[in-house]
């Protein structure tokens, strides 16, 4: 676990407290769980997400992830912010939080998007990472004419995709013949090694699994209880690998309150509003690849919120949530990606409430064991 220190004054951590880092999603489709959720009305404009991801820096968060969508899952006629104009923009107004963006290969020729990529990178001053995730959403691209390849072919696309990607954002000369691209001694400047965007992968199939291990610098695992969790992390550690160790993050959605029984009560809203949404859910998964693992997670763990959510159990108590957090970073999760909803709301009371019992816990624990 590595060491996180802030030139922030208003940092809620203590500077070289060995801790996990914490990122909220960018609201880039609007909210998280529940369509109609009391007075949280559908807000995906640019001007909400750069207001709510300045906040979450001031607020102390290390991350937020912009999701990449051309069409609204949760219906086409839904806006949906466009991930890598949005996340050069963030990048250009935030100071210190680190602006990962998400990437569907089949949208992008790698030389180009490693250009958007570097470039990003120069305006973030390195604080610029790239989220590579191999598609589930079909009608964003048979719409338009491309064509939604077979899951294992995607993951074999998006592993040569990504061996040129990579090295063309670090500098390096790039001459490649392979399956799918050529390229003939293709060198992009600016592109500064120093500032070389991390890799994080999603994806828990096998061959997901196996592209992590050997290209990602970090794995985005779905919101699932500590013990599957435990289990998924081994089986990309096992894995045969070059270069540095490999990192874990966790996706989950929050519902954090003074008390364990008004955290319920929050759910128990949110249950009833799944109801209303369920038309809509239908149809996501309707257009979903069949063949995507993560969908087969969901149906095994009823959950609010996208990508597991509440399944990882971050339901409760400050003090509770805040101890299931310190089990999950023991068990090697280094980054916890969080869902809101209200967003604003409470990403403030998940800041105020929770970071603070964290670096207690993680900071008594240091002081017996030294």
């Amino acid at each position: 676990m590595s060491h996180s220190s802030f030139t922030s004054p208003s940092s809620p951590w203590p500077v070289d407290l060995a801790r996990p880092r914490f990122g909220v999603w960018a609201p880039v489709w609007g909210p998280f769980a529940a369509q109609h959720y009391p007075g949280d009305r559908f807000d995906a404009s640019w001007e909400f997400n750069r207001r709510y991801v300045l906040e979450a820096e001031r607020l102390g968060y290390d991350s937020t992830l912009v999701a990449q969508h051309n069409l609204n899952p949760n219906g086409h006629e839904l806006a949906e912010l466009e991930a890598w104009s949005g996340a050069a923009a963030l990048a250009a107004v935030t100071s210190r939080i680190e602006i990962i963006a998400a990437i569907k290969p089949y949208l992008f020729h790698p030389v180009f998007l490693a250009k958007i990529a570097a470039q990003i990178a120069e305006i973030a001053d390195g604080r610029f990472a790239l989220n590579l995730v191999n598609a589930w959403y079909k009608p964003e691209l048979e719409k338009a004419g491309v064509t939604f390849a077979d899951h294992d072919d995607r993951y074999a696309y998006g592993d040569e995709w990504l061996s040129i990607v990579a090295p063309l954002t670090a500098g390096e000369h790039v001459t490649h013949q392979g399956d799918n691209f050529t390229i003939d001694d293709y060198v992009l400047a600016p592109a500064d090694p120093s500032r070389k965007p991390k890799v994080y992968l999603g994806g828990e199939s096998e061959p997901a699994r196996d592209l992590a291990a050997k290209r990602a610098d970090a794995w985005f695992i779905n919101g699932q209880p500590l013990d599957v969790v435990r289990e998924l992390i081994a089986s990309v550690a096992d894995r045969p690998r070059t270069g540095d160790p490999i990192e874990f993050g966790l996706s989950a959605f929050v519902i954090a309150r003074e008390t364990d029984e008004e955290a319920q009560r929050e759910l128990e809203l949110f249950w009833r509003l799944a109801e209303e949404d369920a038309p809509t859910l239908e149809g996501v998964f309707a257009n979903a690849d069949p063949k995507a693992v993560m969908f087969e997670t969901f149906r095994k763990f009823p959950h609010i919120g996208t990508n597991g959510g509440t399944a990882a159990g971050l339901v409760g108590s400050y003090d509770d949530i805040a101890a299931r957090l310190v089990e999950f970073y023991d068990a090697g999760i280094a980054l916890f990606m969080l869902q809101f909803q209200p967003a604003e709301r409470e990403a403030k009371r998940f800041a105020e409430h929770v970071f603070p019992r964290v670096a207690a816990l993680l900071a008594d624990r240091a002081e017996v064991a030294s």
